[in-house]
């Protein structure tokens, strides 16, 4: 009995280098500690201007965008640093407990801490005259 087998494609190689994709972000490595009153976030963020920093709560999650400064070198050639050159995106469910209205951020060194303080409980009978 015979086998046929196909050739692979060769895949086209261009020698001109790929742009630059600016929709592919990592994760800062992150440390979540909940305290009493608040939940403390602590993201490791170096090369990261403060300026570039985007703080976003939609519905329970809290979304960090930290951008780095795009650098082209006058002498440019790839040696794959566009990995280590891609922005920060960390997207985390923090639940509906917390007041992300007043969020405390500190930035110092690459480091961004933020401090997100807990609502307070509301007590059953006010809850049940909202929803009387």
């Amino acid at each position: 009995m015979h086998t046929i087998i196909q050739p692979l494609p060769i895949p086209s190689r261009s020698r001109s280098p790929r742009p630059p994709q600016t929709t592919q972000f990592r994760q800062p490595n992150y440390d979540c500690r909940e305290q009493p009153d608040a939940v403390k976030l602590t993201l490791y963020t170096p090369g990261v201007n403060p300026a570039a920093i985007e703080i976003e709560a939609a519905g329970p999650d809290l979304i960090v965008t930290a951008r780095k400064p795009q650098i082209v070198r006058v002498n440019w050639q790839s040696l794959h640093l566009e990995t280590a050159q891609r922005d920060y995106r960390l997207r985390l469910r923090l639940g509906r407990a917390l007041d992300y209205a007043a969020l405390q951020a500190d930035f110092h060194d690459g480091v961004l801490t933020l401090t997100l303080p807990k609502r307070k409980p509301t007590s059953m009978a006010a809850q049940d005259l909202n929803v009387a």
